[in-house]
This record gives C-alpha cells, sequence and structure tokens, in this order.
C-alpha cells in the first residue's frame, strides 16, 4: 500500500512539473503585474514580505518578490512545499511554536520568517504551481476567513495574468509551427535584380509555374508571360512601386500553369541590401486551395472579431459599472472577480465548442462546478455567443444573491432550475426558465433598493435577449421566472 501512494504521489508530481513547464515562466524577467499584485497584497497585509512563489523540483524560485531580494532558495527549506503537499492554504501565526520550520534556516536566519500565510496558485488543470504569500517577521494572530479569502482571489488574479502568457505562448508556437509546414510545402524562393531584370528561383518553381520554368523566370519580363492577363497589371504596378520606393513587395495572382490550369499564387518580398547592390528577395505559394476556403474564413474572423468586440465591451461595462456599486476595494475585488468568472465560464463553454455557440447544457455544469448545490434540468440547446454570455451573467447573480443572502445560507438551502422551450416553429414560441430557491432559513424579502446586480441581470433578459424576468419572494426562498423568444435550436 505504502508503494502505491509512493507511486500516485509520483505520478501527481512529474504531472505537476510539467504543467509548470507548460508555463514558461521560470527564470524569466520581472514583470509589473505581477509585482503590483505582491505590493498590494503587502500594503493590504500590512505585511514587509509577500512572494509569488513557483516551486520547481529542487526549488523554489520567486516570480515576484516584494520585501525579497533573493530570487530562489531550496525547496527542502520551503514553506510552499506543505502546501503543494497539502493541496491547500497555510497559515503559521508562530513558526517556533512548530517543529517543522522552528529551526529552518529562513526562520534562524534572514529573512527570519515568524509568520506565514500561503494559498496555492492553481493552474488550469488544478495542479499547484506554488503559492501566494505573506510573510512576516514578528509573530501575528490567524487570519480570519474573509483575509483568506481576499489572499486567493489575488492568487487567482496571479494565475489569470499567467494563464494569459501561457497561451500567448500556444498560439505563438502555433504559429511557428504553420510556418514550418509551410517551409515543407510547395514554396519557391526567388530574387530579383531591378537594374539587370535578372530573376532566379530555387523550390518548388515546377509545382508553380510548370515544366520548363527556368528558361521563362529567367527575367522579369518572362516572369509576366506566366501571370494570367487579366492580373498582370495589377501586378506590374505594384512591382514598380515597390522598386521605386524601396517598399516591401506583396500580391496575390493568377498563374498560367501548363499542367495544373490556372493557380493562385501569393508572392511576398522585402529588399536585401548589401552596400549599394539591392535585390528584391521572396517567396512564393501556392494559395489556390487557401483561396477556395477564404470565404469562410473571413466569414469566421468577422464573428471572431464581432466576439472580441462584444467580451471586451462586457468587461469594460462591468468594471466600470462595478466601481461604482462598490462599497470598498474588497467589495470592489469579490464583485469583479464573481462577475470575471461568470464570463470565463461562458468562455470555457464556447471554447469547447465552435467559438460562436456553446451548449446550454455546459454552461449549467460550469455554474454547477462553482454552487454545488444548484440542480438543473431542461433540453439541452445551441446558444450563440451573446446570448451565452447573457445567461452567464444572469446565473451568476442568481447565485451570488443565493449564496450571500438567500437560500444557499442555508445548510439544507438548494436551488433548481428548470427550463423548456415551446414545440413548433411558431413565431411566438417561448423558452421559460424557473429559478427556485427552497430551504431558507432566514426571512425573505424584496431588497429596499435596486443593486447594479438586479440591473445587470434586468439588462440581460430585457435587453441581450429580449425577453422578460419577474422576481418573486416566497417564504422558502426566492422564485425567478424568466420568458425569452424561443430562437435556440437543439444542441
Amino acid at each position: 500500500m505504502a508503494n502505491d501512494e509512493e507511486a500516485a504521489l509520483a505520478v501527481r508530481e512529474r504531472r505537476r512539473l510539467e504543467t509548470l513547464r507548460e508555463y514558461r515562466i521560470l527564470d524569466t524577467a520581472p514583470e509589473a503585474a505581477f509585482d503590483r499584485v505582491t505590493k498590494l497584497v503587502a500594503d493590504l497585509f500590512d505585511a514587509p514580505i509577500a512572494l509569488v512563489s513557483l516551486v520547481d523540483d529542487c526549488r523554489q524560485w520567486f516570480k515576484s518578490a516584494y520585501g525579497l531580494d533573493v530570487p530562489e532558495t531550496s525547496r527542502d527549506i520551503s514553506f510552499c512545499q506543505f502546501v503543494i503537499a497539502d493541496d491547500r492554504s497555510m497559515v503559521i501565526t508562530d513558526v517556533l511554536g512548530d517543529p517543522r520550520f522552528s529551526t529552518n534556516p529562513l526562520v534562524t536566519g534572514e529573512p527570519f520568517i515568524r509568520f506565514y500565510a500561503g494559498v496555492p496558485l492553481r493552474a488550469y488543470n488544478g495542479d499547484v504551481l506554488g503559492t501566494l504569500c505573506v510573510i512576516d517577521r514578528k509573530e501575528r494572530s490567524v487570519l480570519e476567513a474573509r483575509e483568506m479569502e481576499r489572499l486567493e482571489d489575488f492568487a487567482a488574479i496571479i494565475m489569470a495574468e499567467a494563464d494569459l502568457r501561457r497561451i500567448v505562448f500556444e498560439r505563438d508556437d502555433a504559429r511557428r509551427t504553420l510556418e514550418r509546414a509551410l517551409d515543407f510545402s510547395g514554396i519557391a524562393t526567388w530574387q530579383y535584380d531591378a537594374q539587370t531584370d535578372r530573376l532566379s528561383t530555387q523550390g518548388a518553381g515546377a509545382e508553380l509555374w510548370g515544366a520548363g520554368f527556368e528558361a521563362t523566370l529567367a527575367t522579369g519580363d518572362g516572369f509576366f508571360d506566366l501571370v494570367h492577363p487579366d492580373d498582370r497589371s495589377t501586378v506590374r504596378a505594384v512591382l514598380k512601386e515597390s522598386v521605386a520606393n524601396g517598399t516591401p513587395y506583396m500580391a496575390e495572382y493568377r498563374v498560367l500553369n501548363p499542367e495544373r490550369g490556372v493557380r493562385w499564387n501569393s508572392v511576398r518580398g522585402d529588399w536585401d541590401v548589401r552596400s549599394n547592390d539591392a535585390k528584391l528577395t521572396g517567396v512564393s505559394i501556392d494559395i489556390t486551395e487557401q483561396k477556395s476556403r477564404q470565404e469562410n474564413a473571413n466569414l469566421l474572423m468577422r464573428e471572431l472579431h464581432h466576439r472580441m468586440r462584444n467580451l471586451f465591451a462586457t468587461v469594460s461595462a462591468i468594471i466600470s459599472l462595478t466601481r461604482h456599486a462598490a462599497h470598498d476595494i474588497d467589495d470592489y475585488v469579490e464583485r469583479i472577480g464573481n462577475r470575471l468568472d461568470a464570463l470565463n465560464r461562458a468562455q470555457n463553454v464556447l471554447l469547447s465548442a465552435n467559438f460562436m455557440t456553446g451548449s446550454m447544457h455546459a454552461l449549467m455544469r460550469e455554474v454547477e462546478a462553482a454552487f454545488p448545490r444548484i440542480k438543473w434540468q431542461g433540453p439541452d440547446l445551441l446558444l450563440p455567443e451573446n446570448a451565452l454570455v447573457a445567461m452567464a451573467l444572469l446565473f451568476n447573480e442568481l447565485a451570488t444573491n443565493a449564496a450571500k443572502h438567500g437560500a444557499l445560507t442555508a445548510v439544507d438551502g438548494r436551488v433548481d432550475v428548470l427550463w423548456s422551450q415551446d414545440e413548433g416553429d411558431a413565431e411566438d414560441r417561448q423558452f421559460r426558465l424557473t429559478w427556485t430557491e427552497s430551504g431558507s432559513d432566514r426571512p425573505v424579502s424584496a431588497p429596499e433598493q435596486t443593486s447594479f446586480g438586479t440591473l445587470l441581470m434586468d439588462r440581460s433578459v430585457k435587453n441581450n435577449l429580449g425577453g422578460t424576468i419577474e422576481r418573486q419572494w416566497r417564504p422558502g426562498g426566492l422564485v425567478v421566472d424568466i420568458a425569452l423568444p424561443a430562437r435556440w435550436r437543439d444542441a
């Protein structure tokens, strides 16, 4: 049994280290986004030291270290290793009373740690990569639950920034992979001397221009004999401008390939200057297949652009309006975090599908993961991006209110979400959803004034989805009835 446990721990640690490598963050230069968080954490907790610590196989390395000058320490003396081993936060009010740390060189020497509070930095797959920790040189009282939640919120901000970096790296890797793939495809390189009109080529010339292309492409004028007559004047004008102004040469044109018929070529070139000798050097790529798919690709890009504009507009509105509604910085951080979590749920659903639509069931699974006592039932529907975001924000506001003020504050409280959609194709058919809270152990009544969350829900339902929303404050808990035009198809 002990061997099995050791093997399982070894597998888990290996996976954790692999995940840490994915982020490609170890030994990188300081970054303001991380340093701002540690400074803010140190200020908020009135502590001399705040660290973003990432635990490698034999060391803990500090991506950001406020109040500490060393870049790393050995893993075997780190406090953060215990957070990783236990997979949970750790607070030690006086390390001198803890036999695990009382003789630790970080306690007996610089930085003379007496108090430690660390929360996990959890990766996208659940692995703990390190900690966001607060350190003091004097004994302190235990942190309250609200303070721990605040520290965990900042850890989530750290990981959001790290995940953004990871995604950028993955995007760049994908681009480099595409470039390598193009290198091994039918590409020809060429060099043109504008002074002598000499043109030399290498690579997949026969595939691009046809057999016997060498003689024809020996000069610039010969090249134009292979260009489709309808494109020659345009390509000549582009080349003339490039030669006259020393600007890059870029064109897409059709080629009269004797063996393969009319093909589309994309050409890109720039000037290679050596002393007073300037030559236009570039590549030619067969883009016939890409052209045939271009219309669909353009449609996809327009949809993605529209989606990103909507997302940024939503985030901007949430940040601005939440700032006016928040009571203090803690309230602001909490509200922003909750609403960004809701947007993240919607993006997770969209990313797992086709970027433009998402499953109602997938969204509800995300909601249930965040609020386990929410149970749901209804047909699976495909929601467009704007509707999915609106529903995610709606459910977040309802669930957050239930957890703070409603049924979910009670031990036996729960929420049931039921929905249905009228059959057929009638113009007036409806989608109906009921949110029912039950088991509340406190009086349920309408709020005295309209909150930003209520306005956000009303805007999501009425403005974004074109529906209606009605609330009833019953003895057992809040009941919300929502009706929308039934425009969504079955998943």
